[in-house]
């Protein structure tokens, strides 16, 4: 279980950031609750041809 951390001690989260609903919404939860900066990490993996016709 992780442990606890106050709101105030927070001040800088990574995202792993699909661009999808999910993480759009956390990343603006994360910034309201915490008041932290987001900063957001996209990684081209290589799937393209999974995505094409």
């Amino acid at each position: 279980m992780a442990a606890k951390t106050d709101k105030k001690d927070v001040r800088k989260v990574v995202l792993a950031y699909s661009g999808g609903l999910d993480t759009s919404i956390i990343l603006k939860w994360l910034q309201t609750t915490y008041g932290c900066e987001v900063v957001t990490f996209t990684a081209d993996l290589g799937q393209g041809e999974e995505l094409e016709p």
